[in-house]
């Protein structure tokens, strides 16, 4: 418990150290420190439905950071959320475009069921390389990202293009309010079940399972776990699989929910946030879901960084970037198995 309360105290510091550092920044550049305190404080938890706001980015930003958890803690480095997050989208509209004939309700179970299937496989091909040949994930996954994106372009402006449209944004035709599981609020019952299930069974999984137990062991000791008779193989691309399976639902969910259709180039940094998430809570599942509440917050934040600091939206991700910068900065490889539940 001791250590537990100085993990958190430890994360807590070191976000302030980096609000504090870009505190500076912008008033070195002739902006108010004061003003960004006090935009991000209203927009996060003071302003009229704040918490709604706050759920809204941290239920998506939540499902992807327990799948990099899961990888992480069993010692395997994907930073290719991204990618994965945008191949999950693309399932769920390829769903919702082939079968527009029946039920809502069997429509958006298929398509959930097939943006995990996405996301893990944009997930198996770099584990499979790790596994079979030792190739580096960080770079393998890393690289996802770009060619996934580009999937996205050419799907958007090509077969999956809303004729309808503007031209200034591809995007698919909109969802059907059938097949939605959220208006633009992005929080429904539906929403919030599917992020309590993910929470209640990443946690099982990871301290309740022999996966978890050994992948976890994994992480710290490998040789250890051979000594166990268990196959890193199998435990590395089950990592692999789960961590991409929860960011393509995460992806489905926002095609289904907020987003309401397929958008080239959206949630950029979603990827990035999710993987700073689960540093920032230190690859525990309880404090991942406080650090999704924190960083959802931060999102809905940068509404109102322009109003009142006449700052640009932007300007969050500097904040997130110095978060990243003093919480990797303790992160070593080695250190990734210490986790905590």
């Amino acid at each position: 418990m001791k250590a537990a309360s100085l993990t958190v105290l430890r994360a807590i510091a070191f976000v302030l150290l980096a609000l504090i550092l870009c505190g500076v920044i912008f008033e070195a550049a002739g902006f108010s420190a004061l003003d960004m305190f006090s935009s991000i404080l209203g927009g996060a938890f003071l302003a009229d439905g704040a918490l709604i706001q706050d759920l809204r980015w941290a239920c998506p930003l939540f499902v992807s950071a327990a799948g990099v958890l899961v990888a992480f803690r069993c010692g395997y480095f994907n930073v290719g959320t991204q990618g994965q997050f945008y191949l999950g989208a693309i399932g769920a509209a390829v769903v919702v475009a082939l079968l527009p004939g029946l039920p809502g309700p069997l429509v958006i179970l298929l398509a959930l069921l097939l943006g995990i299937a996405f996301g893990a496989l944009w997930a198996f091909w770099p584990g499979w390389l790790r596994i079979r040949s030792g190739t580096d994930e960080v770079i393998t996954t890393l690289m996802g990202n770009f060619i996934a994106g580009l999937l996205l372009i050419w799907i958007t402006s090509g077969w999956l293009k809303d004729p309808a449209g503007s031209g200034q944004v591809t995007a698919s035709r909109p969802v059907p309010a059938a097949m939605r599981i959220s208006d633009s609020s992005g929080v429904s019952p539906t929403i919030l079940g599917i992020t309590l299930l993910v929470a209640i069974g990443i946690w099982v999984l990871m301290n309740r399972t022999a996966f978890g137990v050994l992948g976890s062991l994994a992480g710290r000791n490998p040789v250890m776990v051979t000594w166990q008779g268990a196959r890193l193989s199998r435990l590395g691309l089950g990592a692999f699989l789960i961590s991409g399976g929860t960011a393509g639902l995460a992806g489905a969910m926002e095609v289904l929910g907020p987003d309401g259709r397929l958008v080239s180039g959206f949630s950029p940094e979603h990827g990035f946030t999710a993987v700073l998430i689960a540093l920032v809570a230190n690859l525990s599942v309880s404090g991942t879901v406080i650090v999704a509440l924190f960083f959802g917050g931060l999102a809905s934040a940068s509404l109102f960084l322009p109003v009142i600091a006449g700052l640009p939206a932007a300007a969050i991700d500097m904040v997130n970037a110095a978060i990243a910068l003093f919480i990797t900065a303790r992160a070593w490889p080695r250190r990734l198995g210490g986790v905590r539940r």
